[in-house]
């Protein structure tokens, strides 16, 4: 029981993180605009967090820190974000190039900074936020030991921006109009919603959600940020793509890979693993290997935004 109690909390490590990422790209795509660059804002967003972890956690102690990081990792995100709306909706550049140019752009840059600042590329903190047990929670019979033992703030941080998204997107005034946006962005536009704006809010929400996303990934899993973020930004476009740009859909999606990643990661500690005599760089492909499997098998299944990655000019009807 002790091995399962394992898969399940390393699993929830993996998968928050890719939840946070993917349901970042969902508001963005939901509103008419690819955002690829998730890999990028991951990596500044992260970097920008732990940065300012490193250098103020041994003034504030404890979780404090860990919440004032998620507000400067978000802020970066939405900084980001902002360079990839303006150029694909006020410039109406394609949409692809631009995600991909911040992703070339992000890891370069953070580098270049914390050598500036630190004359060495990896960035330590002091993992001051693993938590072994929630006070009366952790007691529960089964559920403490699954989701109340050996986990941090940021995991129930994402199950927070799960019903946050799934009530914004289907039970608001905004998620409506951002969807319209994201379907049938001339009718939107002929009903009066700026469509514009709402595909700068859908961007700059990506970016807040994918800046934080790389906060979490790298709090439960390392105690340095050295400039990336293990793909983790792509692997998040998979999920949404699997998950059908649907909340609860892409819970279940992140978890599918999050699990496989868990196993990937963890396998020597799992006895029914480590006693196959399968080399380690194979359990390291996993991820990827069912990455393509499932795209594979989905991706004609999938009903993407109707206008997703379509330039808006509203002179043009």
């Amino acid at each position: 029981m002790s091995i399962f109690y394992f898969l399940v909390q390393q699993t929830m490590f993996f998968s928050i993180p890719l939840l946070i990422v993917a349901l970042g790209g969902m508001f963005s795509e939901r509103s008419g605009v690819i955002n690829i660059g998730l890999e990028g804002t991951m990596i500044l967003g992260g970097f920008t967090g732990i940065l300012f972890i490193s250098s103020v956690q041994h003034v504030i102690p404890g979780q404090a820190v860990l919440l004032l990081a998620v507000i400067v990792s978000a802020g970066t995100g939405i900084v980001v974000s902002l360079l990839h709306a303006y150029a694909s909706i006020n410039m109406k550049a394609d949409q692809i190039i631009s995600g991909t140019a911040i992703n070339m752009l992000a890891p370069a840059l953070a580098i270049y900074i914390a050598r500036m600042i630190r004359t060495v590329q990896q960035i330590p903190f002091e993992n001051q936020f693993h938590i072994s047990k929630v006070p009366l929670l952790g007691d529960i019979p089964v559920i403490g030991p699954l989701f109340f033992s050996n986990t941090y703030l940021t995991t129930y941080l994402g199950f927070l921006i799960l019903a946050g998204a799934a009530f914004v997107l289907y039970k608001t005034r905004f998620g409506l109009r951002l969807r319209s946006c994201g379907e049938h962005p001339q009718a939107a536009d002929s009903a009066g919603i700026n469509v514009y704006a709402m595909r700068y809010a859908g961007v700059m929400i990506s970016g807040a959600l994918a800046g934080l996303g790389g906060l979490v990934f790298v709090i439960p899993t390392s105690t340095q940020f050295n400039a990336e973020v293990a793909g983790y930004g792509f692997l998040a476009l998979a999920v949404l793509i699997f998950g059908q740009w649907k909340p609860l859909l892409i819970l279940a999606a992140a978890f599918f890979f999050g699990l496989m990643k868990a196993v990937s990661s963890s396998y020597s500690g799992i006895p029914i693993f480590a006693s196959i005599p399968i080399p380690a760089y194979v359990y390291k492909m996993i991820p990827y290997i069912a990455t393509l499997v499932v795209l594979a098998f989905s991706s004609k299944a999938s009903q993407a935004p109707r206008a997703e990655g379509i330039p808006y000019d509203k002179g043009r009807r």
